[in-house]
């Protein structure tokens, strides 16, 4: 992969290593994900003030560096490695995206300035009840009286649904599927905390009754930019995925190097060697969709739709799959709690069906190539 990447890029990818190995230990991240909040807003600030993370791929005119998907990939994938517990997929990645697909000058030039220094945490509210990560899984609605707009209905696995200070909605209306910004703690709206599988990644469950919104773009007119923001979250996820599946094969090779059994280290088997050699080369081949899909979000935005799922689903596959050998390489110590392995076992099954499971993105690839 090093061609693909300039001198700029390496230095982004060496100064992002580092914070996050300084911010971001395996003891940080304990802590993190048994608080309510998941992230240090000390580390947040930092994130935004010193590195300027959250503002990476938002362009200048709206208060960001105006870089592209595949720098922020390389961020993702650092942070993925990392696992850190930071808003940054939902805010940055979601709701930036989001908001510049919708259209709406006034909306872009408010929100995404205080998104990109880090001051205000965005998320999106998309899925619901059947699971669908599509605009055919929304059924809450909006409707507008003389006050304005209302939202009511639920949501589900909204990431950092607690934490966020902007709600971006997507509702159905009698237009069709529209895009609403509700504040934090607006009347009418229930926020509950959701036990998931990745301790790491907070998500919650909000209700709304007939909580107060602000349409945001044209009614109707939210389905293109959900469809846009989810191709781009598969693009995010990836490069997520394959971070954290390099640094588990990293961690499968260490113990390998030095766990003794009869009377060898067990790296020395050749059964263990294949492991690993098939392990690394599922992650590198991995590692070569994730930024190719992330530079065609660049060059070639047309044909996003049709190869973000397949890195998406590739890349998922085989973080879980890495996960599972780096465990099964461990031994009885792999599936241990203080153990670090079950922490990324996790956030691998977790990002498998974030924004839809492998299966829901191969089939979605399918429809869009007219087969």
């Amino acid at each position: 992969m090093a061609s693909v990447f300039g001198e700029e890029q390496n230095e982004l990818r060496r100064v992002v290593r580092r914070f996050f190995e300084e911010k971001s230990s395996e003891d940080e991240v304990r802590r993190l994900m048994e608080t309510d909040d998941g992230y240090d807003r000390r580390v947040w600030a930092q994130m935004a003030g010193q590195l300027g993370l959250q503002g990476l791929a938002i362009p200048e005119q709206y208060g960001g560096s105006g870089f592209t998907q595949l720098e922020m990939s390389i961020v993702l994938e650092e942070m993925g490695r990392a696992l850190v517990c930071a808003p940054v997929l939902s805010s940055a990645v979601l709701a930036a995206n989001l908001l510049l697909e919708s259209g709406d000058e006034e909306a872009k030039t408010r929100l995404l300035p205080v998104i990109a220094d880090g001051s205000v945490i965005a998320t999106v509210a998309l899925a619901e009840s059947s699971g669908r990560w599509d605009g055919d899984g929304i059924a809450i609605t909006a409707e507008r009286d003389a006050t304005g707009w209302a939202v009511t209905g639920e949501k589900l696995f909204v990431l950092d649904g607690g934490t966020a200070d902007v709600v971006l909605v997507v509702a159905r209306t009698d237009l069709g599927l529209s895009l609403f910004e509700v504040s934090a703690g607006s009347a009418g709206l229930t926020v509950r905390p959701m036990d998931t599988m990745d301790r790491t990644r907070k998500q919650s469950t909000m209700v709304f009754s007939r909580t107060p919104a602000r349409l945001i773009g044209a009614e109707g007119g939210a389905a293109i930019g959900v469809e846009r923001m989810l191709d781009l979250a598969a693009v995010a996820v990836a490069a997520e995925d394959v971070g954290g599946a390099l640094r588990q094969v990293e961690l499968a090779a260490e113990y390998a190097r030095t766990r003794s059994q009869f009377g060898k280290v067990i790296g020395s088997y050749q059964a263990i060697k294949q492991k690993l050699a098939d392990m690394l080369l599922s992650v590198e081949l991995s590692k070569a969709a994730a930024y190719r899909v992330a530079q065609v979000a660049v060059d070639d935005p047309a044909t996003l739709a049709v190869e973000a799922g397949m890195a998406k689903a590739l890349c998922a596959e085989t973080y879980v799959q890495v996960a599972y050998d780096t465990i099964q390489i461990h031994g009885g110590i792999g599936f241990t709690w203080e153990h670090p392995a079950h922490l990324y076992f996790r956030r691998a099954k977790s990002n498998a069906s974030l924004f839809g499971t492998p299966a829901h993105h191969r089939e979605l690839v399918a429809q869009r190539m007219g087969l």
